[in-house]
């Protein structure tokens, strides 16, 4: 499958708008601001347990820094994701050059792996980026824990990648791209908080809401815990994702 072509058309339209750079200025700011407020509440807890043994014991910065500050990353990139991936079909819908693309000897697997990959290439800068935190950590001499901070990192690829696949198969049933950013934001934000009503819902429909929420099946990453079913959930969820795509890319050719 021709899959390079697709892959570096995408990226380059990428970082030859301003989608790219806007994305990624507005995730590091933010990223940046709660990152100085969680590591100077850092810095005032170390120099109270300067005088308190018990409370020295509990100072592990990546319990205290690192984890919260994924945990608020994740929230972001539920707000951010949706903008990468609105204008990939949408806007050749729009314009027209979708009918243009499907009549090239190239196979919709390969137009939608190429797409897809350049946004996951794009999604990896942002987090990679992003790496200036814990090194920073440890610049100034804190112990980091990696096994948790690898863990983390790789629960916040595998739930972008889910996020990316939402957004790809959004953007492939709708011309507008406002459209296309504010479903996939609606269908994340709802598997989102669907474990917030496991409690209400009965034990049945209460394992079905947690086995369905995104959060629930994100924390044990940032524990540095590998959980098989986690792993399995995310990579189903990506495929689901392509796959109803797929489907949706495909559609165009049996409409006519």
């Amino acid at each position: 499958m021709r899959i390079w072509p697709i892959y570096k058309k995408e990226l380059r339209l990428y970082f030859t708008s301003a989608v790219a750079y806007a994305v990624i200025t507005a995730f590091l700011f933010i990223m940046g601001w709660f990152f100085r407020a969680i590591f100077f509440n850092y810095v005032s807890m170390s120099l109270q347990a300067a005088a308190n043994p018990m409370l020295a014991r509990e100072m592990n910065p990546t319990d205290v820094v690192m984890r919260p500050l994924l945990s608020n990353m994740s929230v972001i990139l539920l707000f951010l994701t949706p903008l990468l991936t609105m204008r990939i079909f949408a806007e050749e819908r729009r314009s027209g050059t979708i009918e243009l693309l499907l009549t090239y000897p190239v196979r919709d697997g390969a137009v939608l792996l190429g797409k897809y990959l350049a946004a996951l290439s794009l999604y990896g800068v942002m987090l990679a980026l992003t790496l200036a935190f814990p090194a920073i950590l440890w610049r100034f001499g804190a112990r980091l824990e990696w096994g948790p901070l690898v863990t983390g990192y790789l629960g916040l690829v595998l739930m972008g990648s889910a996020f990316l696949a939402v957004g790809l198969l959004s953007s492939s049933l709708t011309e507008n791209q406002i459209i296309a950013a504010v479903s996939t934001f609606a269908v994340l934000l709802g598997l989102w908080i669907a474990g917030w009503f496991a409690d209400f819902a009965g034990p049945t429909w209460g394992g079905v809401l947690r086995h369905l929420s995104l959060l629930e099946h994100n924390e044990s990453f940032g524990k540095g815990v590998l959980e098989t079913k986690d792993l399995i959930y995310y990579v189903d969820f990506t495929l689901l994702g392509l796959f109803l795509a797929l489907r949706s890319v495909e559609s165009r050719r049996w409409r006519g």
